[in-house]
């Protein structure tokens, strides 16, 4: 009965310590591309700078990067979605890890 328990406990153990991975890579990363423009009064309150990709305006932040750096330039950036936005009818926010001017 106790090695019933030990090979039950290690066996719990293993299954929560795992990870999964999708196989096609990680959905909330994203590369865009186009002019950061610093954000000014907005309805939705979130992120310090904007960029217009396409036909979508996304709002950035960053820990990583100075973003003022690059306001007004043409870049292309990496970064990672946000989860739980957007809100506000705002656009999606996106922390950004690099960026690289055009």
């Amino acid at each position: 009965m106790k090695k019933l328990l030990v090979l039950l406990a290690v066996g719990f153990t293993f299954a929560s310590c795992g990870t999964m991975k999708s196989p096609g890579g990680d959905k909330n990363t994203i590369e865009l591309s186009g002019t950061i423009q610093k954000q000014g009064m907005t309805t939705y309150q979130y992120g310090s700078h904007t960029i217009q990709s396409g036909d979508k305006t996304y709002a950035l932040k960053s820990t990583a990067v100075n973003l003022d750096t690059y306001a007004g330039k043409n870049v292309s950036l990496k970064g990672t979605k946000v989860a739980g936005y957007p809100v506000e009818n705002g656009p999606e926010l996106i922390e950004v890890t690099a960026v690289k001017i055009k």
